[in-house]
């Protein structure tokens, strides 16, 4: 009889399924082509000139010596910026954001180079995949961490305080009576039957 292999422990299942990592890497590419489509053409739009799936996805209209090209460096890093809204909503844990970032931006490559049958050897291109990748890194981590260091509220007493007799306010009482000490540590009260609510 071949040795019974062990489950992996319920959080190991439960945290990473791939199903889920390839649904929200697809949702993630979609939204960056989605955004970065909607950007350029509106900045075509307002520069006076035609709109091609070449902004878009060639290598080719990145240079450095027309304005379009600046526009579109400057376009696909406002594409960045676009998102980290995205990640933060799709991803939403920071350890995760680096892969997420590199793997939209490794996408792009491949896209890049199967649209245009050859494989990118403009240095601005490159520059701005490395510029696009690392704010959407860096800005990515940071809400995250920003979000995920958020106090959780469990609901209970809210609402108005009223300052008592002494200047303390009503709620800071009620969660003494309720055994909060004044550092911030809960300890255990014991409650007779006239305290109990």
């Amino acid at each position: 009889m071949p040795p019974r292999r062990r489950a992996p422990p319920a959080g190991a299942r439960a945290d990473l399924p791939p199903l889920r990592i390839i649904r929200q890497i697809l949702l993630l590419q979609v939204a960056y082509y989605v955004s970065a489509t909607a950007l350029i053409l509106f900045t075509t739009l307002v520069y006076g000139t035609a709109f091609s799936l070449d902004l878009v996805l060639s290598w080719n209209a990145l240079r450095g010596d027309t304005t379009i090209g600046w526009m579109l460096g400057l376009v696909w890093m406002l594409n960045s910026l676009l998102c980290v809204v995205f990640l933060l909503l799709l991803v939403s844990r920071s350890k995760l954001i680096p892969d997420f970032a590199l793997t939209i931006h490794f996408l792009h490559l491949i896209m890049t180079s199967f649209y245009t049958r050859s494989f990118p050897s403009n240095l601005l291109w490159w520059g701005l995949q490395c510029a696009s990748a690392a704010l959407m890194t860096s800005l990515g981590i940071w809400a995250c961490r920003y979000r995920e260091l958020q106090p959780i509220t469990f609901g209970g007493i809210g609402g108005r305080t009223t300052e008592g007799a002494n200047g303390a306010s009503s709620e800071a009482s009620a969660s003494s009576r309720r055994g909060h000490s004044a550092g911030g540590e809960y300890e255990m009260v014991n409650m007779g039957r006239d305290e109990a609510v």
